[in-house]
């Protein structure tokens, strides 16, 4: 964007156009996994759309979403990949059909999975609500059509995630899977610092914010001033 502040202009609905595909159909491909992993990678893929949804406002309230989005996802994302391995460390298979009721086995990584799952759904008090609601308000002030549209993504997020915690979770136990141990020491010990931050950060996200405030005021004046003197005949 600083080097070339007038392209940045004139490429930015396009931009938010690739956004909402990647938000939108990142999501419907990870509804329509079966694999545990591929899902949080198609989940991943979506809300890096996000991210781009919110540079794509060319303003501060959107950049600001974009960048705690970043940080978010490297929080979120790896709190679910790090999940995965722990259920497929014991049972050896990603099927989320082949599972059932491990709220009741695992009560424990239950819980650490919702708050990872909730938070990537964006839910209120989390942090990954504070970084999509900047992006999409910073988009919508831009680009309004596209941004409306792009919130089929958040619903349809919702959607496999919850028929996901409904699919693993919840429900009849499965007997095969009856003996699982739960979360150990060593996983708690990368997860929960994670989790930490999800919490902390989605109850106070001025701290990354104040952070993160001046400089992209000042990239997104550098962006605003590059078009106004491109536009010098």
């Amino acid at each position: 964007y600083p080097m070339f502040p007038d392209i940045a202009q004139a490429y930015a609905v396009p931009l938010a156009i690739v956004a909402f595909i990647n938000i939108v159909y990142g999501a419907l491909c990870a509804m329509a996994q079966q694999d545990f992993k591929k899902l949080i990678a198609y989940s991943s893929i979506s809300h890096m759309g996000v991210v781009l949804l919110g540079m794509a406002a060319l303003n501060t309230q959107g950049m600001v979403g974009a960048v705690f989005q970043m940080f978010n996802h490297g929080t979120i994302t790896a709190m679910l990949f790090l999940i995965v391995g722990v259920i497929y460390d014991r049972a050896h298979t990603r099927d989320l059909d082949a599972f059932g009721g491990l709220a009741l086995t695992m009560p424990k990584y239950t819980g650490i999975m919702m708050v990872a799952f909730f938070a990537a759904l964006g839910l209120p008090g989390l942090s990954g609500f504070v970084s999509e609601a900047f992006s999409f308000l910073g988009a919508f002030q831009t680009h309004r059509i596209i941004t409306i549209a792009s919130t089929l993504g958040i619903v349809l997020t919702a959607a496999y995630m919850l028929w996901t915690i409904q699919r693993v979770f919840l429900g009849k136990p499965n007997d095969k899977w009856a003996g699982l141990p739960d979360i150990n020491g060593r996983e708690m010990f990368t997860l929960v610092p994670l989790g930490i931050i999800v919490i902390v950060l989605g109850i106070y996200p001025s701290l990354l914010l104040d952070l993160l405030t001046t400089s992209l005021n000042h990239l997104v004046n550098v962006v605003s001033t590059g078009e106004s003197v491109a536009m010098v005949p």
